[in-house]
C-alpha cells in the first residue's frame, strides 16, 4: 500500500558480484594512465634537467628561467649558487636550479 513512498527492495543479482573485479581493472588502468602521462615525464624531465645543471661550465652562455641571458664567469660544484655576466663588467649570481637552458656558444654576440 505504501509503495509509492519507499520502493521495494531488490536482491543483488549472483552475476553483479564480478563488478569487483571490473572496478580493480578500471584502478589499475587509471594508475596506468596516471604513470604514463604524468609521472614519467615528469621524472624524465627533472632527470635531463640535473643532469644539465651537472653539466654547467665557466664560458656556458645561459638562459635563466626568467629569460635572461648571459654567461657564466664563476661556477662551483659544492655551491648551489653560480656567477652569470649579463654586461660587461656586471655580474649577478644565480641559482643553478633557475638554468633554463644551454645556448650554443656566439648566441649573445649574435643578438
Amino acid at each position: 500500500m505504501l509503495d509509492f513512498f519507499i520502493s521495494p527492495a531488490m536482491a543483488q543479482d549472483a552475476g553483479a558480484a564480478g563488478g569487483g573485479i571490473a572496478q580493480i581493472v578500471m584502478l589499475v588502468g587509471f594508475v596506468a594512465i596516471f604513470y604514463f602521462l604524468l609521472w614519467r615525464p615528469q621524472a624524465k624531465r627533472a632527470k635531463q634537467h640535473k643532469q644539465l645543471i651537472g653539466n654547467l661550465a665557466k664560458g656556458d652562455e645561459i638562459v635563466i628561467g626568467g629569460g635572461m641571458l648571459g654567461r657564466i664567469t664563476k661556477v662551483s660544484d659544492d655551491s648551489e649558487f653560480l656567477s652569470m655576466e649579463i654586461a660587461d663588467g656586471t655580474e649577478v649570481n644565480v641559482q643553478k636550479n633557475a638554468v633554463a637552458s644551454v645556448l650554443p656558444k656566439g648566441t649573445i654576440k649574435s643578438i
